[in-house]
């Protein structure tokens, strides 16, 4: 990924107990051209001084105060901020508990600095960002996984093709309340499995995150 300077300066905080990594991080701000509103070793010790709302808060998943990821995750978006974990993610279990929880993405510390804020960027613009670490994560832990029949998934596939409900139901000589039945039990699933998709963009993207969508399609 590119470094990208924003148009508008992205408003960000940061949660990290290692007072280095928060350093840098503010530092990097100032390369990049985003605006640091807060910064601090704990969720609660930054709701606590934020004066106004970052669009995203990067956080750490282990933390000295021994907070569990899931509820650090739920607090920040209940106070109305975007949520990117920047962690070393060796503990899949707090992974897959941020993602269910609603985090947008997963960049590990390993990464590029260019990286972190390219998915600031994107985050902050309203996409759930899928890198390959929380592909790699959602692949290693079948919680995940949305079980299809195959006829759902098969009716899935035509759907998020592009095809409308009624042309799905010509294609396999089924009724248009028969396909919706099937479209609605999948997205029951994914929800479910912390991965909901409201719209037919979503369940695109979840046939591509679990390999389902098929050499015809790709």
């Amino acid at each position: 990924m590119s470094q990208v300077k924003p148009a508008k300066p992205i408003k960000v905080a940061i949660v990290d107990d290692h007072e280095a990594i928060r350093l840098g991080f503010a530092g990097a701000c100032q390369d990049y051209g985003y605006k640091l509103l807060g910064s601090a070793p704990t969720v609660s010790e930054l709701l606590g001084k934020l004066k106004s709302k970052p669009q995203v808060v990067v956080l750490d998943l282990s933390l000295a105060d021994g907070s569990h990821p899931a509820e650090n995750v739920r607090s920040l978006i209940d106070y109305g901020a975007e949520v990117l974990i920047f962690s070393i993610a060796d503990r899949k279990s707090q992974v897959r508990a941020a993602l269910v929880e609603g985090a947008a993405a997963l960049v590990t510390k390993s990464q590029q600095m260019s990286e972190l804020f390219e998915c600031i960027n994107l985050v902050a613009n309203g996409i759930k960002v899928n890198t390959a670490e929380t592909l790699a994560a959602i692949d290693t832990d079948q919680d995940f996984k949305a079980k299809l029949t195959d006829r759902e998934l098969e009716v899935l596939r035509l759907y998020a093709s592009g095809l409308t409900l009624k042309q799905v139901a010509y294609e396999l000589k089924l009724s248009k309340y028969t396909v919706k039945e099937h479209i609605d039990r999948v997205r029951e699933k994914y929800s479910k499995a912390g991965r909901p998709a409201p719209g037919k963009s979503e369940l695109l993207i979840r046939l591509i995150e679990d390999g389902l969508l098929g050499e015809d399609l790709l």
